[in-house]
């Protein structure tokens, strides 16, 4: 029997999981055609780009009202995003039914909070790094960033500060979040982690795959 391949398309790259193993490609480059040969593909997506998937041997994930224990909070529970109901689910796995906080760090970052019985409090979305940047695309951005400098000329200025926003947002609700569960765990995942890492004031896990190995979980789970 071929092995199943797990797809995690995001608005801006896309990662695959093949036999314990992860691939990476840019959204725009990525081409489902040229996966491994397999049984069966199973996909998350929240890019707004449009494949051609004719195949029945494709079956798109979808958010549920329960995994388990973990209970979706959205009264539609197909309006929560499928990579943030996939990254819970994995976390919940991490954590063995302990209350947790993810945070997803990418075109969007996403903060969801789950309590001790598996219950999704809700969460947050605001714009990530890169998107936030765009908003004034005539500003060059620099390479060098450090929260502790102050830009002496319009690159660094703009670099630093809106790296500031990121970070700072992430912290202060981060740390109010802990005053009130002071014994949660911190889960975080996303490619924009490289950019916030060195500047995050709490206790936390990095885990790059997270909505990959959800959707391992959430197929297995469907039995």
């Amino acid at each position: 029997m071929l092995s199943r391949v797990f797809v995690d398309i995001g608005n801006t790259n896309t990662k695959w999981k093949f036999e314990s193993d992860y691939f990476f490609s840019s959204t725009d480059d990525f081409e489902i055609e040229k996966l491994p040969k397999c049984s069966k593909i199973w996909v998350s997506s929240v890019s707004t780009r449009s494949f051609e998937l004719n195949n029945p041997d494709i079956t798109f994930a979808e958010s549920q009202a329960r995994y388990k224990s973990l209970t979706n909070i959205y009264k539609d529970p197909s309006l929560l995003g499928c990579d943030r109901w996939l990254g819970m689910i994995a976390s919940y796995e991490i954590s063995q039914q302990n209350s947790f906080i993810l945070i997803d760090i990418g075109t969007a970052i996403t903060i969801d909070i789950v309590d001790k019985f598996g219950i999704h409090q809700g969460g947050l979305i605001f714009p990530g790094l890169d998107k936030l940047r765009q908003t004034f695309n005539n500003f060059p951005v620099s390479s060098i960033e450090n929260i502790n400098e102050i830009g002496q000329n319009t690159e660094k200025a703009w670099s630093i500060g809106t790296l500031v926003l990121v970070v700072n947002t992430i912290n202060q609700k981060i740390n109010e979040l802990k005053n009130e569960t002071p014994n949660v765990s911190i889960f975080i995942t996303g490619g924009g982690y490289v950019h916030v890492n060195d500047f995050l004031e709490f206790d936390h896990v990095y885990y790059p795959h997270l909505v990959l190995d959800g959707l391992e979980f959430y197929v297995d789970n469907m039995g």
